[in-house]
């Protein structure tokens, strides 16, 4: 299940049930688990100076779709999952079941939660953290420099179940908490509070998580969305998602 044409080092660790496809090169120090599928024209293991541990931890049933590039140093639960041309720099670590989208970027030094869901042309930058069952849709922009260009990094932070909408911008520093929104193409200036919504530039609140509906008539609340929308999470955390 390895293409002829790929490049693999001597002492990287190959799970079972593994398919490698074609011209893809993967560095020393690089563990694959088992039943992954690591797409054509990938580059997996890239070094960079001044790393400590010069490993790069794939968990087991992931897919790395073509033209993706990980750098060394990071840790990913099983259920990896990325779109093309996905960009993944060092110091990186991940919870089970992360998504990445095509051509988004993560610049390393980032901690993600379990099931975090990137969408396509995200970008996040060093010191991002962000919690677990967190949305980030399409074209979402993380910043960290709040006097470009300097030496200051600050790193903003997402918390469990918030759902960042398509096309923000999140300035350094930032925290949005747990169960929050923030609204398609706002600029996010400040923290977020828990259980809010926030919309504009700069982004205001503007009211509570639960004041949105799915219907006219107001019977089925939208939000915390881990009531009504469970797609393709496992079943035991499902359970667990019905309960908060």
């Amino acid at each position: 299940m390895i293409d002829s044409t790929a490049r693999i080092a001597k002492n990287t660790i190959i799970g079972k049930n593994v398919a490698i496809g074609a011209y893809t090169i993967i560095h020393s120090g690089v563990s694959i688990g088992d039943n992954s599928i690591i797409g054509p024209f990938c580059e997996l293991g890239v070094s960079c100076s001044g790393m400590g541990r010069h490993v790069l931890k794939i968990g087991k049933d992931s897919i790395i779709r073509s033209h993706s590039v990980f750098y060394k140093n990071s840790i990913f639960g099983k259920s990896l999952s990325t779109g093309h041309a996905v960009i993944v720099r060092e110091n990186t670590q991940s919870g089970p079941g992360l998504q990445v989208g095509c051509n988004s970027e993560i610049q390393g030094h980032c901690t993600f939660g379990r099931f975090v869901k990137m969408q396509s042309n995200v970008f996040i930058p060093q010191g991002t953290k962000l919690g677990n069952f967190v949305w980030i849709m399409p074209g979402v922009c993380f910043t960290n420099d709040p006097f470009p260009p300097s030496n200051i990094r600050k790193g903003s932070s997402v918390g469990d179940y918030a759902c960042v909408g398509a096309g923000a911008l999140i300035l350094p520093g930032v925290h949005i908490g747990t169960d929050s929104l923030v609204a398609a193409h706002s600029c996010v200036t400040r923290n977020v509070a828990a259980h809010s919504v926030v919309a504009g530039v700069p982004a205001k609140r503007f009211k509570n998580i639960d004041e949105i509906y799915l219907d006219k008539e107001k019977t089925i609340r939208a939000y915390p969305w881990r009531r009504h929308f469970h797609s393709k999470y496992p079943a035991f955390e499902i359970k667990k998602m019905k309960k908060k």
